[in-house]
């Protein structure tokens, strides 16, 4: 099937948003690294490609959409526990991210997110799999 995602998202401010995700413990593929563009590792085979609008506008016609005013799209990460969750957000929020909801628990699934510099939302959980419902 598919080997890598690189997700694609469009933002405002190179260094900001670099150093923002650098707080959380991320690091950046220099090779694939500009003033345009730069390839936020956030797994194995897993990447987000931050673009500058402007570059990011140059492969759609369609029009970018505000991540401050309508969500397009919500990036989920797993963690190895609940206390990673709340970590990873913690972070995200002493660099200057923010919490668009509070943290829910389904008793198999924690969860809570973050916004980032954008306005990206990025939703953080921990499952217990053993535990999770046969159908959801």
């Amino acid at each position: 099937m598919f080997r890598e995602i690189f997700v694609n998202l469009p933002i405002h401010d190179m260094a900001r948003s670099q150093a923002f995700f650098k707080a959380l413990g991320l690091k950046f593929n220099p090779q694939f690294t500009n003033e345009q563009g730069a390839c936020l590792e956030i797994g194995p085979n897993f990447y987000a490609m931050l673009l500058i609008e402007p570059f990011f506008q140059g492969f759609t016609k369609l029009p970018i959409s505000d991540a401050k005013k309508a969500t397009e799209v919500l990036i989920a990460l797993s963690c190895d526990s609940r206390a990673e969750v709340d970590e990873v957000v913690a972070r995200a929020v002493g660099a200057g991210g923010t919490t668009p909801n509070a943290p829910v628990d389904h008793g198999f699934m924690y969860q809570h997110g973050f916004a980032d510099l954008d306005g990206h939302q990025w939703e953080v959980f921990w499952m217990d799999m053993a535990a999770a419902p046969a159908q959801m």
